[in-house]
């Protein structure tokens, strides 16, 4: 069988190619990602895969008998999932994907913002040579950490955490049933008592702008915002205000809203915001489980069996 894939990140193949060729299946590369050349290609496939390419119905419907669409990441904004499930075509992404990547870079944004690295950093190189330049600094051991989202991204933060000695505090749709030794609290709550908030929840319509003028103002006086989850869940030109008032004492932000962004935005030139580009997922070691996992749910979907991941209602006999 022939699989589309409909767009890729990395520099070569070698990984999908070498698992499909090893089950008796051929990739399909699209020279493009364009609607109209997914479209001409589908009609020769059985399956689709995209990393952020779109998929939606037209293209979906030019697969003459679609076994599986697997996206090559978390999230499926990109896919007409319910277009699949009315026809009866799972739907497979990979839940664990770098997991351990983004709860290491919110942690090394806030020890950044703990220990003044990047203040030091910068400083320095422009020739100021002077600790008395920098904030004042807390030892780390005791200070609260506030986890706004407390799935698998938060909970391997929250770990992290408490193993350098913070207290960690939790806001979440659902109660927590694990063993962390965390604290489930309201929302309000949470930003009134945290050193630091991390925000790791998902971009929907409810959550669009979540951190808002009204919701920073409550916020400990001082404490650092931290997002690597979306950045439309924070209202950036009140977060500037915020920051710029002394009420917010910083920002560590590696996801952006139109991302890419436009580098002349003010908040991201302002010495008590920590920008990143989109970099916490990344690592050698998630892109290798990424791509042996999808193409092996797909390997599975082709012969029949359930993938390891199917996110929509589709059921196996």
């Amino acid at each position: 069988m022939r699989v589309l894939l409909a767009d890729y990140q990395w520099s070569d193949l070698d990984i999908e190619n070498e698992l499909l060729a090893k089950a008796g299946h051929e990739l399909v590369v699209a020279p493009d990602q364009r609607e109209e050349t997914f479209k001409s290609l589908a009609a020769t496939v059985d399956a689709i895969m995209t990393c952020w390419a779109q998929i939606p119905a037209s293209v979906i419907d030019a697969v003459p008998d679609c076994k599986v669409v697997a996206r090559l990441g978390i999230g499926l904004d990109n896919i007409d999932v319910a277009h699949c499930t009315a026809k009866k075509i799972p739907v497979t992404n990979v839940p664990t994907y770098c997991v351990e990547e983004v709860a290491e870079h919110a942690l090394a944004l806030l020890l950044s913002f703990a220990r003044n690295v990047a203040f030091f950093d910068r400083e320095a190189k422009q020739g100021i040579y002077s600790l008395s330049n920098g904030p004042s600094m807390r030892r780390i051991k005791g200070r609260v950490l506030g986890i706004v989202g407390f799935g698998r991204i938060g909970q391997s933060l929250a770990e992290r955490a408490l193993g350098i000695g913070m207290k960690v505090l939790v806001h979440t749709r659902s109660p927590y049933k694990g063993n962390l030794p965390v604290k489930g609290v309201p929302f309000d709550q949470l930003l009134a008592t945290s050193d630091f908030v991390s925000i790791h929840a998902p971009l929907t319509e409810q959550t669009h702008h979540l951190f808002a003028a009204e919701t920073l103002g409550k916020m400990k006086q001082g404490s650092f915002l931290i997002n690597t989850s979306r950045g439309g869940l924070v209202d950036h030109a009140a977060l500037l205000d915020a920051i710029e008032s002394g009420h917010v004492g910083g920002a560590g932000l590696d996801v952006h809203d139109p991302e890419p962004p436009t580098m002349e935005e003010p908040h991201l030139k302002h010495p008590r915001v920590i920008v990143t580009p989109h970099a916490a997922f990344t690592s050698e070691e998630s892109l290798a489980d990424l791509r042996n996992t999808s193409t092996c749910q797909v390997i599975d979907a082709l012969a029949g069996r359930r993938p390891l991941n199917v996110v929509n209602d589709v059921i196996y006999d």
